[in-house]
C-alpha cells in the first residue's frame, strides 16, 4: 500500500500520495567523474548546548563530518565551511576553522577525498574595516591558518571588501596581493547579492559584465594561481560568457542552482575545453546528493540524456530551495538532511530552521519525493508529520 499524508496547500488540506522510486545506487567504489563536483556542505547543530542559538554556535561535530563521508562515498567533493555552512549566518570564523581542521582530517581517511575551504574575512565586522588594508590582512589571517592545517582555498568573496572598496582598482590590488601568496591554485568565489545583499556591487560595479571584466583582469594576472571561480549569479547567459573568456586551465564552477544541469552537461563551444563546459561548486548538490553522483556518472561514461533525465526533476526543487529571500536556501538543505535521515533533529545554526514557512517545506516535501529524493520514505513521512504536528496540523 503506498504511503500518503495530508500536506498544506493554497486551498487548505489535500492527501498526497508519495510515488514509489528505486533510491539511487552509489558508483562503485574508485568511479571517476569527468567533471570536478563539490558539494558546499551544510553543518549539524548540536540541540543539546546550552546556548543561545540566535546568538551563539554549537555544532554537533560527529553528524557534520559523517555527511562529508557520505558526500565523499558518493564522489563528490566537499566545499567546506561556505555559505551552506551558515557562514557568516550564525557560524564564526573560530567553528569554522575547527570544521575546516576536522573535515581536513577526516578526508585522510577517504582515498582520493577532496576539500576545498573557505576563506574569508568575516573575523573582521565591515563596519570595523576602515581601508583595504584591513581587508587584506583579514584575508591573510585566514589563509595562514587554513594552509597552516594543509587546506586549499576557496577565496569567498568580503563583505567588508564590498564596504570600503572604492572601485575596480581597490579589487585588483587585494587579489593580487592574495593570489601572489597562495601556497596552491585557489578557487575564486563571487556571490551575487540574492544570496548577500552585502556584496552588491562586488568586483566595484553595480553593472554585472563590467564587473566581469575586472574578475577576468584579476585571474588574467593570475592563471597560474586560480584553479576556477565559482559565480552564483543565478543568470546561465552570464557562467556561459564568462566561461567563455576564461585563460586555458581555468574551471568555471557553476553556482547556478537554478541552471546546473545544462551548465554542467555544456554545450560544445568554445575554442577551449574549459570554455565548453561548467564543473560544479553547488549548495544544491547537498540536497540532491543521490542524484547528482548518480547523473555524474551517467555523464562521465557518454549517456548525456540519462545524466539529463535523473537531474531534470531536481531543477524545480532547487529552484523552490533557493526561491527568494535567496540567502534562506540553507533551511531547505537541512530540512532534507532531516527528512533522510541524515540527523535526528530540525535545528540549525542561529534558528534558521524558523526562515521558512510550512506552505514551503510541504512543496519541498512533494517536490523531493518527485526526484526520488525521499531515500527512506517511512521516515520522511513521519518526520513530515512531526513537523505538521507542531504547527497544529493532523497530516495523517
Amino acid at each position: 500500500m503506498s504511503l500518503s499524508i495530508n500536506l498544506p496547500a493554497a486551498c487548505g488540506l489535500r492527501r498526497y500520495a508519495l510515488r514509489d522510486r528505486a533510491p539511487f545506487q552509489a558508483p562503485p567504489a574508485g568511479a571517476q567523474f569527468d567533471r570536478i563536483a563539490y558539494s558546499a556542505a551544510h553543518v549539524v547543530a548540536d540541540p543539546l548546548a546550552a546556548i543561545d542559538p540566535w546568538l551563539q554556535c554549537a555544532v554537533d561535530w560527529d553528524a557534520t563530518i559523517a555527511y562529508r563521508q557520505r558526500l565523499w562515498a558518493l564522489g563528490l567533493g566537499v566545499a567546506e565551511a561556505m555559505d551552506t555552512a551558515q557562514r557568516g549566518m550564525g557560524l564564526d570564523w573560530p567553528t569554522s576553522l575547527e570544521l575546516i581542521r576536522r573535515s581536513l582530517d577526516a578526508a585522510r581517511d577517504v582515498p582520493g577525498a577532496r576539500v576545498a575551504s573557505g576563506c574569508g574575512t568575516d573575523h573582521l565586522a565591515p563596519e570595523d574595516a576602515h581601508n583595504i588594508d584591513d581587508v587584506i590582512r583579514a584575508y591573510e589571517e585566514q589563509m595562514a591558518a587554513i594552509e597552516g592545517l594543509g587546506g586549499r582555498l576557496i577565496v569567498m568573496a568580503s563583505r567588508a571588501l564590498a564596504r570600503v572598496a572604492r572601485g575596480p582598482a581597490d579589487y585588483e590590488r587585494v587579489y593580487d596581493r592574495i593570489l601572489s601568496q597562495a601556497q596552491e591554485p585557489v578557487i575564486l568565489h563571487w556571490l551575487g547579492d540574492m544570496f548577500d545583499p552585502a556584496l552588491k556591487g562586488y568586483w566595484g560595479s553595480d553593472d554585472v559584465d563590467a564587473a566581469m571584466r575586472t574578475a577576468l583582469d584579476v585571474i588574467a594576472a593570475h592563471p597560474d594561481k586560480v584553479d576556477g571561480i565559482k559565480i552564483s549569479l543565478l543568470d546561465k547567459d552570464k557562467e556561459i560568457a564568462m566561461r567563455r573568456r576564461l585563460p586555458a586551465g581555468v574551471r568555471m564552477y557553476t553556482g547556478d542552482d537554478f541552471n546546473y544541469a545544462e551548465l554542467i552537461a555544456g554545450d560544445g563551444q568554445g575554442e577551449l575545453p574549459n570554455h565548453r563546459q561548467s564543473d560544479a561548486l553547488l549548495g544544491i548538490f547537498d540536497a540532491i546528493a543521490p542524484a547528482a553522483s548518480a547523473a555524474l556518472a551517467e555523464l562521465a561514461a557518454g549517456n548525456v540524456d540519462a545524466f539529463n533525465r535523473i537531474l531534470a526533476p531536481t531543477v524545480p526543487l532547487s529552484r523552490h530551495i533557493f526561491s527568494a529571500p535567496t540567502r534562506f536556501y540553507k533551511t531547505g538543505v537541512v530540512f532534507m538532511a532531516w527528512l533522510n535521515g541524515h540527523q535526528n533533529h530540525f535545528a540549525m545554526v542561529g534558528g534558521q530552521q524558523s526562515a521558512r514557512s510550512l506552505q514551503h517545506f510541504a512543496e519541498l516535501f512533494r517536490l523531493a519525493d518527485g526526484a526520488g529524493l525521499l531515500e527512506q520514505p517511512e521516515l520522511a513521512v513521519g518526520r513530515m508529520n512531526t513537523l505538521l504536528a507542531l504547527h497544529g496540523v493532523d497530516g495523517r
